[in-house]
């Protein structure tokens, strides 16, 4: 049985982060975020509204058939 030996392991060559060049145009990009949520409020209402309305009608129905 042949013994197993360690090979080296090889670092991949990376070039050194000193020499980049950095685009200007990213570099002075301004990260601005500002989502517009307005289509969701209105939905979360008109869910909140129809749960309300369902919650009152089965009440209603609980109190007449009681």
């Amino acid at each position: 049985m042949p013994k197993k030996t360690k090979r080296p392991i090889r670092k991949p060559e990376n070039p050194s982060t000193e020499n980049q060049v950095i685009d200007p145009l990213i570099a002075n990009r301004q990260s601005s975020f500002n989502p517009d949520y307005h289509f969701v409020i209105k939905d979360l209402r008109r869910v909140g509204l129809l749960a309300g309305l369902f919650v009152m009608i089965l009440l209603v129905l609980s109190i007449l058939l009681h």
